[in-house]
């Protein structure tokens, strides 16, 4: 249950990353190169708007109003924060209905499934994540030092990319703990008959049957004295040897 608390609250912190990247507006800061070493004003562009911060604290955004004159990259880089924040959300739920600790299902092999769904979403999350985040951090080093580009026209890398690059992170750590926290099927255990198992004392063996001692051989007393006692007699109480033979 600790693992799958763990994979859990990372994929959480990825995710709340992931929304707070999509959000800001710090993608691409000022860069003060060259000749543009006027801080005063310093610019800031994101995927839904353009900002400007002055000395003085004053702080202006302006949102983008047409989603067709925006250039490309930055269309396909918000429709990528927006997926990975939808995943992220479906990987949520996921992973509490799937987790030990609730109530939402009970049967082993459908938290299971419901475990790995959600390991499985935020490993897609975090990859839709890393995607536009990489995107953005080639495109501004590429135009950075390109010779050609007026300095005013420069970016640096700003901190929302840093914080998509540690949100993406996150997520991808999370799904893999959730993943293998997921609990295997257990076989019983099949033990050998008693009699088979090492050290198992065996049945004690019945005791050998007590045979009976036949009874004396006694002649009836109708045959006592029809004879007269003769010599070969043993006993002259009416019991003669020849009685036994």
């Amino acid at each position: 249950m600790a693992l799958q608390l763990l994979g859990f609250f990372l994929g959480m912190l990825g995710f709340l990353g992931t929304v707070a990247a999509t959000v800001l507006p710090h993608w691409r800061c000022s860069a003060y190169v060259d000749t543009n070493i006027i801080t005063a004003v310093s610019y800031m562009k994101g995927l839904w708007m353009e900002c400007v911060s002055h000395s003085t604290g004053i702080y202006q955004c302006e949102l983008h109003r047409s989603l067709l004159a925006l250039p490309s990259d930055l269309q396909a880089a918000r429709a990528l924060m927006v997926l990975s924040c939808v995943t992220s959300t479906l990987a949520v739920l996921l992973a509490v209905m799937g987790m030990k600790c609730t109530q939402c299902a009970h049967a082993l092999s459908t938290k299971n499934g419901l475990l790995l769904g959600g390991g499985v979403c935020f490993l897609s999350a975090g990859l839709l994540c890393l995607i536009p985040v990489s995107w953005t951090t080639h495109s501004i080093i590429q135009d950075f030092y390109n010779p050609f580009l007026p300095s005013a026209l420069k970016y640096e890398i700003g901190q929302a990319i840093f914080v998509g690059y540690t949100s993406s992170c996150l997520s991808l750590i999370g799904a893999f703990t959730l993943c293998c926290s997921t609990n295997r099927q257990q076989q019983p255990t099949r033990y050998p008959p008693p009699h088979q198992m090492v050290g198992f004392p065996s049945a004690p063996s019945p005791p050998p049957a007590v045979l009976a001692a036949a009874p004396s051989y006694r002649p009836p007393e109708a045959l006592r004295g029809n004879c007269v006692p003769s010599v070969l007699s043993v006993s002259k109480g009416g019991y003669r040897l020849n009685d036994f033979f």
